[in-house]
């Protein structure tokens, strides 16, 4: 298969992953955006960019640093990106900083203050320190710089300050640390209201506020304290000894996760000199690590969590999930997908629907068997319980389970050790293929077996906030497929063909490839030829040269692409065809959808787990399927074009980072997930 050309433009995917989380935080910078969803926008922004750090940079860090002289390209690029990134990131910084001293302000105008310690009255002073002696006194252990050689047991999820200390005469002078109780408390406290004004404040400053409290009985007089936090490379040292379950292996794993090395430190920019030696000294970081001058306050992430002073005028207008009627009522939904495909759009749709089937067939006489693939699971999964309960019924299930779902991997060993208990099958996957498919098998005694497709997660939580589209089908030729995949999950070694469905490693890739070359020879034909895809990311090397080639034979490329993008659009001759755009908006866009011209005839439209990036096309085991009901396929290519058309949340991805909304006056303003949401009541009267 032929690698990517040189002389092609390829926007890194690390690079274009930090124009991706600037839209959200330019979300948070919108006038027209409520008040409270921008401090949920800060709070994303900053969680993703802590991630980011994690993973991604951590593996651009050990590229860098690699003394292997068969890697010294790899790792001069390596070290040119994380130049790029840091370049960003420190201009990044200046603008969320500025993006939150604006929200707070107009935060002042709604009357919700955020006090610090030198800004709360004698009443407020009295609430804080109650508060201290009852709710946080026993959670707060300093730490005295002078008793550890280093930083590595400290969890890097959490925030930290520094506190310089001294008595009267200046004389001794010591150094502590301390972590903030926010799992006791949470972030945010607030105080007593006050003639109509709400107050808060940061655990933070409720903990400067008490610090002779904290320090109480050893002479101190002087207290200072100053805000810091740091980033771990996540990644996990897994045991390969054959003596170790897999279950032991990754619960090993997760612990080691926690000494992984820091990264990247951030800490209050007014930090004296003497205090931040002393940090930095205990955080064994090199020279590759980044280093930031902040502001007080760090780990925004908290801000998801901002509490609404009941003030629901502040926030999105609830939308609440629709149970669509053709799901509802007394019947059995096995036998409505045995009559006909079903569709679920969640969080449009509720994922209630789903849970039903799931305790339908766990319950039905007529269901003898259940196999799923799960990849994230929600805290008090009604899915497994679901299972459990067909378990204890007789029925014969089995759970595909990913345990290295990243940073979910300790969920998932909790529910497989509980699915084990209750006799179910628990496969742990393929030793170097992820399982990211979303699939669902039901097999029947009366009538055809069922399956269910999904672009996401079979995730409560996931499906209220993230946008995915499931199919129910009792389609043959589609569910024989489905339990093909379980086939190849348990037996990886074993060719299996798949004539229907789309499944990674085995020749999805192969097969897209084919989609993209018949619209290329449908265009030099004079037929219709587009391509319309909705997805997370398209960094392939591969995919990229397919679609640069398709462009340049003027085949049109719309896409809707959220997160990492390697194309560059508007380039004569190469790019002029490719048309990209970027949502962000109150749901996370997580479906991706697919469809090709096919040349006039029948569209031909897919659904799937995978996006166009190596790791899912080469690396995980992934599940596309067509979709052949027409009343389906119009829903999809009413997803897409929607999204497509979008002039309110709609941001032009371009690979320059410009991420310019697409212009309208207000008269043709359209708002694609509220036009959806709106259909979908009228529709469900």
């Amino acid at each position: 298969m032929a690698q990517k050309k040189k002389n092609l433009p390829y926007l890194e995917r690390d690079i274009s992953w930090m124009y991706f989380n600037h839209r959200i935080l330019q979300e948070a910078q919108r006038e027209n955006v409520p008040l409270l969803e921008r401090m949920t926008f800060l709070g994303i922004y900053s969680n993703n960019l802590d991630e980011f750090f994690r993973v991604r940079m951590a593996s651009q860090s050990r590229i860098a640093e690699s003394t292997e002289k068969s890697a010294s390209a790899d790792s001069e690029k390596a070290r040119k990106i994380i130049k790029q990134i840091s370049k960003l990131n420190a201009q990044f910084v200046k603008e969320y900083s500025e993006t939150i001293h604006h929200v707070t302000d107009e935060l002042k105008r709604e009357n919700i203050y955020l006090v610090s310690d030198t800004e709360v009255s004698p009443e407020q002073m009295e609430f804080i320190r109650s508060y201290y002696k009852e709710k946080l006194a026993g959670s707060i252990v300093p730490i005295w710089f002078s008793a550890i050689k280093s930083m590595d047991c400290e969890n890097d999820e959490n925030i930290y300050l520094a506190v310089k200390v001294s008595k009267e005469a200046k004389s001794s002078v010591d150094y502590a640390f301390l972590e903030l109780p926010v799992d006791v408390c949470g972030r945010f406290v607030r105080l007593p209201d006050h003639e109509g004004k709400s107050y808060l404040m940061y655990v933070d400053d409720i903990i400067r506020c008490c610090l002779p409290l904290v320090f109480e009985g050893l002479g101190y007089t002087d207290f200072k304290a100053y805000a810091f936090k740091f980033t771990r490379d996540a990644e996990m040292e897994i045991d390969n000894d054959l003596r170790t379950g897999t279950l032991q292996k990754i619960s090993k794993g997760v612990k080691s996760r926690k000494r992984g090395e820091p990264l990247r430190f951030i800490y209050d920019a007014q930090m004296p000199k003497d205090l931040l030696k002393r940090v930095l000294r205990k955080m064994d970081l090199d020279s590759l690590d980044v280093v930031l001058d902040s502001g007080r306050y760090q780990n925004h992430k908290d801000m998801m969590g901002f509490p609404d002073c009941g003030r629901k005028d502040l926030k999105y207008p609830k939308w609440p999930s629709i149970l669509k009627k053709e799901l509802d009522g007394p019947d059995s939904l096995i036998q409505k997908i045995q009559q006909k495909d079903r569709f679920l759009h969640v969080p449009y749709h509720s994922f209630d629907s789903f849970i039903r089937v799931l305790q339908e067939a766990a319950v039905s006489k007529n269901v003898s068997s259940i196999k799923i693939t799960l990849y994230r699971l929600a805290k008090e999964s009604k899915v497994v319980k679901a299972l459990i309960g067909a378990a204890r019924n007789g029925k014969k299930v089995t759970v595909v389970i990913e345990l290295l779902a990243r940073f979910d991997e300790a969920s998932n060993i909790h529910w497989s050790k509980k699915m084990q208990d209750a006799g179910i099958k628990v496969i742990f996957g393929v030793e170097g293929l992820k399982i990211h498919s979303k699939i669902t098998h039901i097999g029947t005694r009366k009538g055809p077996d069922i399956a269910c497709i999904s672009t996401g997660n079979f995730h409560e939580g996931n499906a209220r906030t993230y946008t995915d589209c499931m199919l129910m089908t009792a389609s043959q030729r589609l569910v024989k497929e489905v339990n093909m995949v379980f086939d190849f999950i348990e037996r990886p070694y074993n060719p299996i063909r798949f004539r229907e469905l789309l499944v990674s490693p085995n020749e999805m890739k192969k097969k897209f490839i084919a989609l993209i070359n018949n619209e290329i020879k449908n265009k030099k034909a004079g037929k219709p030829a587009y391509i319309k895809i909705k997805i997370n990311h398209i960094t392939d090397p591969i995919m990229v040269q397919k679609l640069y080639e398709a462009s340049a034979a003027g085949v049109d490329i719309d896409l809707l692409v959220r997160g990492n993008c390697s194309l560059i659009t508007g380039i004569e001759g190469i790019s002029n065809h490719i048309h990209i755009r970027g949502i962000i908006d109150r749901y996370l866009e997580h479906s991706r959808i697919f469809i090709f011209a096919n040349g006039g005839e029948e569209e031909k439209i897919f659904i799937g787990s995978a996006d166009w990036m190596p790791r899912n096309l080469d690396h995980r085991i992934e599940v596309i399927t067509p979709i052949y009901d027409p009343s389906l396929k119009g829903e999809m290519k009413r997803i897409v074009e929607y999204g497509l058309k979008d002039t309110l949340q709609g941001r032009i991805v371009d690979g320059r980072g410009d991420n310019k909304l697409q212009s309208a006056d207000e008269a043709t303003s359209f708002r694609s997930q509220e036009a959806l949401y709106n259909e979908y009541l009228t529709e469900n009267v």
